[in-house]
């Protein structure tokens, strides 16, 4: 006999809705190149769908006062990040840590974040920018969103790609952007439903 489709069966094969948080505004900067990258990887799969959150197009004042041109640039992010099931952070390193207009978006949210999970992708030098990485998993923490285990990193980020944006070697990269977002995705469908089933914080 065959079973009987439930509804929690039928949703953990939807689309889960992704946003792509690109966490750099440093003039210069390299994550675009990363960001290109990762969202072909994403496109070629089925069961995710892509949207972008750019801090250098976020203009969200530091003082955290919800003045009318914060209110502004919050419209055009807070929708993404609160309907997004998933989170992939893309991050570069700078001093140690992640930047701190990264930070400033991430502060401006709570809820948003809240029993979602969170992919890392990080790019510097010899590090890979995992030491930013690293610190973000203590942020997301306190927000009560999960990061999970496996990460992307481009250890001297710049040589990695050529000048048309092409990874030279795409193997490692591409595998381990893989395994990173089926873990995502594992995740992703089991939050999800967890919050339908029990809204979190209730």
């Amino acid at each position: 006999m065959t079973p009987i489709a439930t509804d929690s069966a039928a949703a953990a094969t939807e689309t889960l809705r992704l946003t792509l948080v690109v966490g750099s505004n440093r003039h210069g900067r390299f994550g675009p190149v990363v960001a290109d990258w990762l969202l072909a990887r994403i496109r070629d799969r089925d069961d995710l769908v892509a949207e972008v959150v750019d801090v250098a197009e976020a203009a969200l004042p530091m003082s955290l006062e919800p003045t009318p041109e914060a209110t502004a640039a919050l419209s055009g992010i807070t929708p993404k990040l609160a309907r997004a099931d998933a989170f992939v952070v893309l991050t570069p390193e700078y001093n140690h840590s992640f930047p701190a207009g990264l930070k400033n978006l991430v502060d401006w949210h709570f809820t948003q974040w809240q029993a979602k999970p969170v992919g890392l992708v990080s790019y510097g030098g010899l590090s890979g920018g995992l030491r930013a990485a690293e610190h973000l998993r203590q942020v997301f923490a306190e927000l009560h969103a999960v990061t999970v285990r496996d990460t992307v990193s481009f250890h001297n980020a710049g040589a990695a790609f050529d000048d048309r944006g092409a990874l030279r070697d795409p193997s490692g990269p591409d595998a381990a952007a893989k395994t990173m977002l089926d873990q995502l995705v594992w995740w992703g469908r089991a939050l999800r439903e967890a919050r339908g089933r029990w809204p979190y914080g209730d």
